[in-house]
């Protein structure tokens, strides 16, 4: 594949490889969570092979969940990073916040949701103009759900708005592998494979060409580590998780 990550033109924005207008991405990506809410979660053990679960333990290995914390997990579906702070703090409270309901409404019907009802809220709401007051919470979270914001920057506003000082940011996102070999293979797994495991599992192909196109539209470790640093946190670093196949960034608010 060639690297398709160009800048779009003012007032315009990726959805996938075609250029829409920022208007209009909001709407699409709800459609396509939307469709696929119900198998969202299996998709995820079969299109990984389980590996997305050793990364979200390494994220929470990393946050260092403690209790008394209050997180907020944006994009946070059905829940998956949100169970898992609670699991290692049982005294911190939990907020998932997502633009898409149904995914929200599979997230609750989980056993995990009524063992930590009175720990945990979920909201529907914008990544880019959050329902919530300056210096809110104590971590802020987003798990593969950053590059289907329209606007990455005022997404990463909003989170250091909501945070409080001493608080920090951790992105989990799909990235780029640093070596060009395995990148193409990567792309070869990717375009051909999982759209059609969508298809047979969620019967949905397009929702998930959708989803590896944006994953080869988003920045490079280096470039969205300076879009984090630019958003105003400091101690900016970043991990690779399986040679750069997902990559943690993390980010502190002093």
């Amino acid at each position: 594949m060639t690297d398709d990550r160009e800048t779009p033109e003012a007032g315009t924005t990726h959805f996938g490889f075609r250029t829409v207008e920022e208007r209009e991405k909001a709407g699409l990506v709800h459609g396509v969570f939307t469709n696929v809410a119900s198998r969202y979660d299996v998709m995820n053990d079969v299109m990984s092979g389980g590996v997305h679960r050793i990364w979200k333990d390494a994220m929470m290995d990393w946050l260092a969940p403690r209790d008394g914390q209050r997180l907020l997990d944006v994009a946070g579906g059905t829940g998956d990073i949100a169970f898992r702070f609670l699991r290692r703090a049982p005294g911190a409270t939990a907020t998932v916040l997502d633009m898409t309901e149904s995914m929200l409404i599979e997230g609750q019907k989980r056993a995990e949701a009524t063992q930590v009802a009175d720990k945990l809220e979920w909201i529907v709401g914008d990544a880019m103009a959050l329902p919530f007051e300056d210096n809110s919470f104590d971590r802020y979270t987003i798990s593969f759900g950053i590059r289907n914001v329209t606007r990455i920057p005022d997404a990463l506003s909003e989170a250091f708005r909501v945070l409080r000082p001493g608080g920090r940011l951790m992105v989990l996102e799909f990235s780029q592998l640093p070596n060009e070999g395995l990148q193409k293979l990567y792309d070869l797994y990717s375009f051909n494979v999982i759209p059609r495991m969508g298809q047979v599992i969620a019967n949905d192909r397009d929702s998930y060409q959708y989803l590896v196109e944006s994953i080869r539209k988003f920045p490079d470790q280096e470039s969205f580590a300076s879009m984090i640093r630019a958003a105003g946190f400091e101690r900016v670093a970043y991990r690779n998780l399986s040679f750069g196949i997902a990559a943690l960034h993390s980010g502190w608010k002093i």
